[in-house]
């Protein structure tokens, strides 16, 4: 008979796997390392199930850990030696669920893994994972003025890129 922790696994598991995936596999760039990262996440949340005090949903304590387990496996030395390009078809594959793919859209999810780092992250959350400012202030630890931010300027370094502009450096 499964335990209560074990329930509410399985129930992360079902509901968010996907969304974690997806998220480590363009902050990865490497769909094994994803499935590892969001694996590691999920055995970290086991083991702290009883820590969680519910401050934040569900869903933000989640990414708040695979965005931390994502930067830990960037930091290991073998991962510099590791090749992260990426063909076309595995961009699709991390992209959201569309009924077709398209230039659009690859070129869209490509861009988003140029970006730097702290401007990734935002837009991964807001626009891959649904989550409001609030919830993205809480996974990165950071205030929610700063996300606003951080988003509109990767809003407008993701347009620049798409639309074949040269940013102004000023």
């Amino acid at each position: 008979m499964a335990s209560n922790h074990e329930e509410q696994l399985i129930n992360m598991i079902t509901m968010y796997e996907k969304d974690l995936i997806r998220m480590c596999f363009i902050y990865l760039r490497d769909m094994s390392l994803a499935q590892d990262a969001a694996q590691e996440t999920f055995i970290k949340a086991y083991k702290s199930m009883d820590a969680f005090r519910g401050d934040s949903s569900e869903k933000t304590w989640l990414m708040r850990i695979a965005i931390n387990v994502c930067k830990d496996m960037r930091k290991n030395v073998w991962y510099r030696f590791v090749d992260h390009r990426i063909s076309l078809e595995d961009v699709h594959e991390a992209s959201p669920a569309y009924a077709q793919p398209s230039i659009e859209n690859i070129a869209l999810s490509t861009e988003i893994m140029k970006l730097p780092r702290k401007y990734m992250e935002v837009i991964l959350l807001h626009c891959f994972q649904n989550m409001k400012v609030k919830e993205i202030a809480e996974v990165l630890e950071i205030s929610s003025p700063a996300v606003s931010l951080r988003l509109n300027k990767a809003r407008k370094k993701l347009q620049l890129a798409l639309e074949g502009g040269v940013e102004d450096e000023a």
